[in-house]
């Protein structure tokens, strides 16, 4: 498009040529032609549609209107343009206006143009991603992302943010997805493809549609959170009604794959290819399948068009009406030899419902098939109802051989079960005297229960049932109020029976006989048609609560007696003497003569507590045998019983002691000291270490003979032994102390406490020798040193040599560590030190004097010479 030039010259001033006649009328007429030219267009322009159904089409409406208005804009900024209307404006405004107002409108239309073209260009890529990309996870990221663009073309355009501009586009883009829809779900060939692969696509495509839904949605509540001033209120059915109908195809087509791949391939199949090797069947089952989906791969209708709802609809009612009656078979064939049963259903009658289930539901499926003449019409709806009618006679086959077999079997196998005792027992022919415990358990045979259930699901289901059952069904709480019974007593029997020891067993061997003779009654006489089945079920309780009584009598007592031996056996027989001021320790005998001081006070409160234990086991002998003479021949088995944990105790009481007596010997705290001592010619331990492996030996000894306070029993009684004469002057007591020394725990003990207090004082002494370096002070012979020196007469170098190394002996004692801390002995050595210092200070002394006298002499000697020379002068 052009616009038309004036042909006259225009180079004089505006002013001059807007007075020259023949310029004005000249150039008036090239504007009409301006005018005329630019009308047009504009018309034809918004005239203009986009060329195709999709959202590009209307991208490039606009981009051609704005290229058209734009060419013709830019012609009118030409200079030569621009002076022809000023020359006009100047030589008659009123002629101007009229073109003003197109020249106006050409603006604002080009303007709107290319406003758009800048906002919808965001909108391409997304756009053409979605008309020819591939792949559905491109479509899929495609739809967020472009209503996000679309949102923010709303919000920042000023010509798509109204009803009238985004509508139609979003019914395009809307088109778009159903197009692409169309092309993927082609119902002409997607029967033909893999059955995994045709559900995969129809699933993509049901997601793809439902996505743009939702997206939407989503992209209108941000519009609305924005502050946006206008929201999105447009038309949903306009926009989503043809998506949510082919939304809702593909999910039909999803559940016939659904139902082809899972319910027919996947499951039966399988299922007959293991139980049968004929394949066959398995073939035609196949045939079946493909039978069935035939009509969807001759379609002559587009399924995605929604006038063509209505013979769809046709279609997949005829789908489904094969479907039910082939799985309903299949699961029939799979199932009928392990039915599954609903929740409480006994077995056979589970079973009759079961297949009962199966035909109401073919039997519903035809029936709604029958009331769609058209499709009963057809060849194929002949098929069905034929292989109906087949499909229902084996279930009714089923159903009566099903009855049938329970019915004889129930007549045959209930007065069998009625005649079983009550009980069932553990006891063989040998005497149950030799038995601690005889195990009864419930008889009651859990086919008299399914048999009671069977009878009742029987008649709920309309078939008759055998007398004996019926009778049996309506004494069903009777029979579970016994059972119940019976099995709360055989539980506490049972419980009662754990409860007693082996020793307890042989006590109240009188008792438990007696209740097993009762127990013996429903274990060989009575059946459960017996009439006397209550009065035995009291007996026993009865029997079992008197025995239970008893039983926890004696468990106190006997929980009495060994909280005595837990407190005997706990006792501490090594208590030690704390440390009087801080630091100062008690010395070796000391520290033995308090744990033996201490052990004398706790043996004491032991022997109280075992004197006690005798009169407790006489209480039970009163209860038990209703004697008190301490020597019943019923309780001589309990004694002994007592008499053997009394042992035990008294061995467990002396090793854990020993064994903490161990403990403390090797820990690294302190609890006696010693002294290191000058005794010529040594240094030596006060007291020696002999004599503290003696004090040692005589703790174990002690801690051992506390056993001999425990005076043993006449045998078959709880009476304590008399002191045996043997001779004249020697009384014997029977005590414990016999056996429990000879315990080879207890005497591992004892030589592992020996070893290792003899390894310490050995440890000890080694320590001692550190000081021998220092034997000359007290080893040497002072006077014959002296002696010597005095003859000898040395020169003051000798003697300055003795005394400073008697003087450096004295300083370097005082500097060494004066505590030797070893496991649990503190060595003193301060004694020590101070008598080598004594002795140092001694010799240093003594040389002093000596060196004195020496020193004198030689003075006097000198005074002599001198007076003699002095008189010979």
């Amino acid at each position: 498009l052009k616009l038309e030039m004036p042909t006259i010259n225009l180079d004089r001033e505006v002013t001059v040529l807007a007075t020259v006649t023949g310029v004005v009328q000249s150039l008036k007429n090239c504007a009409l032609t301006w005018k005329k030219l630019i009308s047009r267009v504009l018309e034809e322009q918004l005239k203009k549609v986009p060329q195709g159904h999709g959202p590009l089409a209307e991208i490039d409406l606009w981009r051609e209107k704005n290229a058209t208005l734009r060419a013709l804009t830019e012609q009118i900024k030409l200079p030569e343009v621009q002076k022809v209307l000023e020359i006009l404006q100047e030589a008659d405004s009123e002629f101007t206006g009229d073109l003003q107002i197109v020249l106006s409108d050409l603006n604002k239309h080009q303007m709107e143009a290319q406003d758009n073209v800048k906002f919808l260009s965001t909108l391409e890529r997304h756009l053409k991603n979605l008309s020819t990309g591939t792949g559905a996870d491109v479509i899929s990221n495609t739809i967020p992302s472009l209503l996000n663009a679309l949102r923010m073309v709303w919000i920042m355009s000023r010509h798509y943010n109204k009803d009238e501009r985004m509508v139609p586009l979003l019914e395009r883009i809307s088109w778009e997805i159903s197009a692409r829809v169309r092309k993927v779900v082609d119902v002409q060939t997607l029967f033909r493809e893999d059955t995994r692969v045709a559900k995969l696509k129809v699933t993509e495509a049901k997601t793809t549609l439902e996505q743009w839904k939702k997206c939407y949605f989503t992209t209108c509540i941000q519009v609305e959170e924005s502050g946006s001033e206008r929201y999105w209120k447009f038309d949903v059915k306009r926009l989503f009604e043809k998506t949510d109908y082919m939304a809702s195809i593909c999910q039909e087509l999803h559940d016939v794959f659904q139902v082809v791949i899972e319910e027919l391939y996947n499951i039966f199949i399988p299922e007959l290819t293991t139980v049968t090797e004929n394949p066959k069947g398995i073939d035609g089952l196949r045939r079946e399948v493909n039978i069935i989906i035939s009509p969807m791969e001759d379609l002559a209708f587009d399924p995605f068009n929604m006038k063509n709802a209505h013979d769809w609809a046709l279609v997949m009612e005829e789908f489904r009406e094969d479907v039910t009656v082939e799985i309903v078979k299949q699961i029939f064939v799979q199932n009928h030899k392990n039915p599954p049963l609903y929740k409480n259903h006994p077995p056979v009658a589970g079973a009759i419902s079961w297949s009962r289930f199966l035909f109401r539901r073919i039997q519903h499926t035809i029936i709604r098939f029958q009331e769609v003449e058209e499709l009963l019409a057809t060849e194929r709806g002949k098929e069905v109802k034929q292989i109906y009618l087949q499909v229902a006679k084996k279930l009714k086959e089923y159903e009566d051989q099903k009855y049938r077999h329970w019915r004889e079997r129930t007549e045959h196998i209930l007065p069998l079960l009625l005649k079983d005792t009550l009980l069932t027992s553990s006891a063989t022919e040998e005497p149950v005297t030799t038995k601690k415990s005889i195990c009864f358990a419930l008889n009651f045979s859990p086919e008299i229960q399914e048999i009671i259930i069977e009878t009742k699901y029987m008649e709920q289901l309309g078939l008759p049932v055998p007398e004996m059952a019926r009778y049996v069904a309506l004494q069903e709480d009777k029979y579970l109020r016994y059972t119940s019974k019976l099995k709360a007593m055989l539980d506490r029997y049972h419980k009662l029976m754990d409860m007693m020891n082996e020793a307890e067993t042989k006590l109240l061997d009188d008792y438990v006989q007696e209740l097993w003779k009762i127990l013996k009654a429903g274990h060989k006489r009575l059946t459960w048609k017996s009439v006397g089945i209550g009065e035995f079920i009291v007996q026993c309780t009865q029997t079992i609560g008197k025995l239970e009584l008893l039983v926890h009598q004696i468990h106190h007592v006997s929980e009495d007696i060994s909280s005595k031996l837990r407190s005997i056996e706990s006792t501490n027989l090594f208590k030690f003497p704390r440390s009087k001021n801080g630091d100062k320790l008690p010395g070796a005998k000391e520290f033995f003569d308090y744990v033996k001081c201490e052990q004398v006070k706790d043996v004491e409160h032991m022997v109280r507590k075992y004197s006690a234990i005798p009169q407790l086991l006489i209480e039970v002998e009163g209860r038990v045998a209703n004697t008190n003479s301490g020597k019943s021949p019923k309780l001589a088995s309990y004694y002994a019983y007592w008499e053997h944990r009394i042992y035990q105790v008294l061995t467990q009481l002396v090793v854990k002691n020993l064994q903490a007596f161990n403990a403390t010997v090797l820990a690294n705290v302190p609890l006696l000291q010693i002294e290191a001592v000058i005794s010529l010619p040594e240094v030596t331990l006060q007291p020696n270490a002999n004599e503290i492996e003696k004090m040692t030996v005589q703790a174990i000894q002690d801690c051992v003979e506390v056993t001999k306070r425990f005076v043993r029993w006449m045998h078959g009684t709880c009476i304590e032994c008399p002191p045996q004469h043997v001779k004249a002057d020697e009384v014997v007591t029977f005590s414990f102390y016999s056996d429990v020394s000879q315990s080879p725990l207890i005497i591992e003990q004892a030589v592992l406490i020996t070893g290792n207090v003899h390894k310490l004082l050995a440890s000890l002494n080694k320590c001692l020798n550190q000081w021998k370096k220092y034997d000359q002070v007290w080893k040497s012979d002072k006077g014959a040193v002296l002696d010597r020196l005095a003859a000898e007469k040395p020169a003051c170098v000798i003697f300055d040599e003795h005394l400073q190394f008697y003087m450096k002996v004295a300083q370097e004692v005082t500097q060494r560590t004066m505590i030797k801390d070893e496991q649990f002995i503190r060595l003193q050595l301060a004694p020590l030190a101070s008598a080598v210092q004594e002795n140092a200070k001694s010799w240093v002394m003594s040389l002093g004097k000596l060196l004195n006298e020496l020193a004198r002499e030689e003075l006097f000697r000198l005074r002599d010479e001198i007076q003699v020379g002095v008189l010979s002068l």
